[in-house]
This record gives structure tokens, C-alpha cells and sequence, in this order.
């Protein structure tokens, strides 16, 4: 998967998207860490999604930033949020399926740019502030800088190939990218380019901005 660093625009981080029932299958393969015939047998079997839900989650946001005088460059921290944490993951409700093959489904259903983080990726955030210094040029004014991952969890069930075993149901969380935005208060908060709200970049105008900036009331 693609583990993303902060940039100088929100753009780069997809939005909130529900897709509701989605039934289509994406080929998959089963647990080949599993032993036994019942595994062997459901080793080509396919899953159908549905309940997708597709968020970008805010993990970490640095102190408001207030440039009083022009300055080229700023350094801080960039501080993860108390009580948050994503780690991927993959239940499931029988054998027959495997954590990795099950995510990597899922990237295909999804047509993702990057492959989905395995349940090997540490959580998100780190539980240590990370650094940040930018070299700009020309900053003056308020500024708010965050964190985010885009989260995605959904429903599947996994048929095995022939019909031969029960369906297996299950549930998995991951996400694509990691990253974040350095973003000046006094510019409105604006879709991303597929015209989605972005949720992490929003929560953090209205958090980090004055109240009466561009960011903060069209947040």
C-alpha cells in the first residue's frame, strides 16, 4: 500500500464515500496457510462485497500555525490524536479464507491505485508525534497541517469455487494511502479534484483556523 507524506495541498486525499450494497464478485484466493481438504477446496473461490465505506480518517494534527512576519520555511510537530487507532484487519466466519488474499480482493473490486494495507502494516497513527519542516518560501498568516488515512472497511462473502462448502462471511478494514496537508487559513476548504468533501481536511480547518478565516467557515 502506499504510505503517503504530507504535502502542500488536500488534494491528494480522497473523501467520504458510501457505496451501499454492492454485489459484484472479485476473483480471490483462499487461506493457503490453511491445511486440510476443506481448505484445499475452497482454495479458488470468489467474494462478493457489499457495505462499503470509504473515509478519510484524521490522525494527527500539529498546533495552529501563526506566521505574524514572511518567512520561507516552518518546523513543528505533528501530534497523533489521543484514542485513535486503525489497524488492518480481516474476520471471517469459517475457514477457507486468508487476511492477505481477501484485502488484495478488495483492491482489485476497488480498481485501487495502491495496493491495500495487510494486517502487517503497523496502526495508524504512530503513537509518537512526527516532525515536519517545510521549505516554502513566502509564508505569512495562519496555517493548519494534519494527518490522515483513508480508511476503508466492507463486508464480504466468500463462495467457494464448485459450491461445495458453506459461505464464508466476513469483514475487513484497511486503506490505501496514508498522508496528510499544509494548507493556508486563508483559502476556502474545496473538494478534491473527484469532487469529494475531504472529512480529515475539514475537521482540521475548523479545529486549527481562526473562526473567522476562509478555511474555518467554509469548513
Amino acid at each position: 500500500m502506499g504510505r503517503g507524506t504530507v504535502t502542500n495541498t488536500a488534494t491528494g486525499l480522497a473523501a467520504a464515500v458510501l457505496l451501499l450494497c454492492t454485489t459484484a464478485s472479485a476473483d480471490g484466493t483462499g487461506d493457503r496457510g490453511e491445511k486440510g481438504d476443506g481448505a484445499a477446496a475452497c482454495a479458488h473461490g470468489t467474494y462478493a462485497w457489499s457495505g462499503i465505506l470509504r473515509e478519510e480518517k484524521l490522525t494527527g494534527l500539529a498546533d495552529p500555525i501563526r506566521l505574524k512576519k514572511k518567512t520561507d520555511s516552518v518546523s513543528g510537530l505533528i501530534k497523533p490524536l489521543k484514542g485513535v487507532s486503525y489497524k488492518p484487519h480481516v474476520t471471517a466466519t469459517g475457514p477457507g479464507t486468508h487476511a492477505a488474499d481477501a484485502i488484495k480482493a478488495l483492491g482489485r473490486y476497488l480498481g485501487t491505485d495502491e495496493p491495500l494495507a495487510d494486517p502487517a502494516e503497523p496502526a495508524e497513527p504512530d503513537e509518537f508525534p512526527i516532525h515536519f519542516d517545510y521549505a516554502m518560501g513566502d509564508l505569512e498568516g495562519s496555517y493548519y497541517l494534519w494527518n490522515a488515512v483513508d480508511l476503508i472497511e466492507a463486508d464480504f462473502t466468500y463462495t467457494c469455487q464448485g459450491g461445495g462448502a458453506k459461505p464464508v462471511k466476513g469483514y475487513v478494514v484497511t486503506w490505501e494511502t496514508t498522508g496528510g496537508g499544509f494548507m493556508p487559513c486563508a483559502d476556502r476548504v474545496t473538494d478534491n479534484p473527484l469532487k469529494r468533501p475531504d472529512a480529515a481536511a475539514r475537521t482540521a480547518a475548523r479545529t486549527l483556523c481562526p473562526a473567522d478565516s476562509p478555511a474555518a467557515k467554509s469548513a
